[in-house]
Order: C-alpha cells, then structure tokens, then sequence
C-alpha cells in the first residue's frame, strides 16, 4: 500500500472518529443529523421536525468542541514524543518524561491551591501558568544539562527530566495533602479530562498545533539526520545544541498549551510515534502529519470511551492511556532489551 494511501486512510479514520465521538453519549446523534444541526447554524437552513432544538446546543456548544479539543491534544502529543524520540535517539523518550508535562501540572496545582482559578482572574489564568511552568521546566532542565555536559549528550538531558520530572511530582503530592480541600481537583488534573471545556480552549490550541508541526517538519531533514546518532549528525553538519535547544522549547510549548487546558495525559507520545513508524518509516516529512492524524483519532476515541464505558460516571482519559500505555512501554522496553 502506498504512501497516499495510507494518509487517505488515515484522514478518513480521524474523520469517522470525530463524528462517533459527536454523535455518541447518553443520546445518540446519527450523522445526518450532525449535519442537519451544524446546516442550521452556519446556514440558518431550518431544522427538520424530528430533531429537538436542544441538539443544537448538545452538539455544537458540548459535543463539538470537547472532541475537537480531545484531536487536537492527541496530535499534539504525538507530535511532541515523535519529535523526542527522534532528537534523544530513544524509543522510550516523551515529553513527559522531560519533565514538560509535570512542570505543566506542578503550575496548575499551584493555582488551584491558591484560590487564583475561582478569583475573578479570568479563565484563561490557569492555563498561562501552566504554560509559564512548563516553559521554565524545560529550560531547567536545558540548563542543568549543558552545565553538568557542555555536549549535551541525550543522556544527561533524559536523566535531567527525569529528576525535574521527579521532583514536581513529588510537590504536587504535597500540595494535594496539604490542601484536602483541592486535592480531588489536582488528582483530577494528573489524570486529565475533557469534560466542561469550551470553544475558546479550542481557539487557542488549534493554532499552537498547527504553527508548532509547520516548525518540526521545517526541521525534519535535521531529525532525519539525528536518529542515526550525534556523531553522525555532527559530522554532517547538525548544531546539536541549537537544535535541541530549539525543538524542545517548541517541544514544551506545544505540550504545555496542551496539557494547560486538559491537564496530563501520558502514553500517547510514546505509543503513536512508533506505530506510526512501522506503518510510515522513519522520515519525518511523512511521519509527523501521520503522527497528528492518528494521535488524534486515538485521543478522541480513547475520550469516547471514557465517557461511555460507565456512565453517568466518567472515567479521567489518563487512566484509559494509561491502561493502553503501560503494557506497550514495557513491549517496547522488553524487546530493545532482547535486539540488544
């Protein structure tokens, strides 16, 4: 099967994974339907008779932008491990682990602990500091690395992030026992959701995808290059440490813009990239809008099963990745472990 093909495949896959998770919830919305409602707003062409008004508001004010906000946070993701793997020359490497993703959740506890979220601040604070956090935990972590190894050996910075990744856990556990009154609130937001978010979140991550990617696939010749391994790549050419320094600051912003309005959600960077990999190779070029596509599709139906497996209840989208996530790290760790 061809390169196009595959794309093609994988464009339909996200466009049929988004209108299930639209048309599925405690009411069911057939497609028709989803397109007799989104005619109505954009057109004001009238509803039919069968469907109530109310649709209107469930599908495109709840439905709509929660599963846009789910795509759009699953491409991140997968954009941002595939970008890491490829710069760190680890499989098993991902934003998280650089401490990104913490430093994200450590500034979101730090604001719900403090009241500022329900302080009249407005409702776009939370997210900027957890941006402002995972900014800071990536040039920390940049930081430490160039001064314990002027190289900056891949090395030193996974056990760096790790450390840092370490330690803002650890503060957040704090914080969530120190403060019983919010401690459901921070454990909510380790484990991420969805659920309640609006258009606006949508409006700001929508572009912060799209800009990030366009950057990563300008330097896909460089990463490329840099899966074969440093000395290869200088020798060809490569400024690690620019561009490292580069990638992973676009690196954290991309996930920190993500993980500031659904709060942490592990194991898509690490399980896309490498499916992708086996179905595209290793070029960046096809392999990063391959990597958006599907990391998307998998967020979206990951979030559908999270609200539909035990309703009226839901369950935190982390705890499904992770269910998924964990016994495909350890495939991964156990079979590097055996091709060594």
């Amino acid at each position: 099967m061809g390169t196009g093909m595959k794309i093609g495949l994988l464009l339909l896959t996200a466009f049929l994974a988004i209108l299930l998770g639209v048309g599925t919830g405690s009411v069911y919305v057939s497609p028709g339907d989803i397109w007799s409602i989104m005619a109505e707003r954009m057109f004001a062409i009238p509803l039919p008779d069968h469907i109530p008004t109310s649709y209107s508001v469930m599908v495109l004010d709840m439905r709509l932008p929660r599963v846009l906000l789910a795509f759009l946070t699953g491409a991140a993701l997968a954009l941002c491990g595939a970008v890491m793997q490829s710069l760190l020359q680890n499989p098993l490497a991902s934003p998280f682990g650089l401490g990104v993703s913490s430093g994200a959740g450590l500034g979101a506890a730090l604001v719900i602990v403090l009241g500022l979220s329900s302080a009249g601040l407005g409702t776009f604070l939370l997210p900027v500091v957890s941006l402002g956090f995972a900014l800071a935990a990536v040039f920390m972590v940049l930081f430490l690395s160039a001064k314990l190894d002027r190289g900056m050996s891949n090395v030193t910075v996974i056990l760096v992030g790790m450390v840092l990744s370490l330690f803002c856990n650890a503060v957040m556990s704090l914080l969530a026992t120190g403060s019983p009154t919010y401690a459901q609130r921070i454990q909510l937001w380790q484990l991420g959701s969805f659920s309640m978010r609006e258009w606006s979140a949508v409006g700001v991550l929508f572009p912060a995808t799209v800009v990030v990617g366009l950057y990563f696939l300008r330097y896909a010749g460089e990463l490329d290059v840099m899966t074969f391994g440093e000395e290869q790549a200088q020798a060809m050419g490569v400024d690690l440490r620019k561009v490292k320094g580069r990638l992973m600051t676009a690196v954290a912003v991309l996930t920190g813009t993500a993980v500031a309005f659904v709060g942490i959600i592990g194991f898509v960077d690490l399980i896309v990239p490498h499916i992708v990999r086996r179905l595209f190779g290793a070029a960046h070029r096809r392999a990063l809008p391959a990597c958006a596509l599907l990391g998307g599709s998998f967020l979206v139906l990951c979030d559908l099963a999270a609200r539909t497996l035990t309703p009226p209840h839901e369950i935190p989208i982390g705890s499904i990745t992770a269910l998924l996530g964990a016994p495909f790290f350890l495939y991964l760790f156990f079979a590097g472990r055996r091709e060594s």
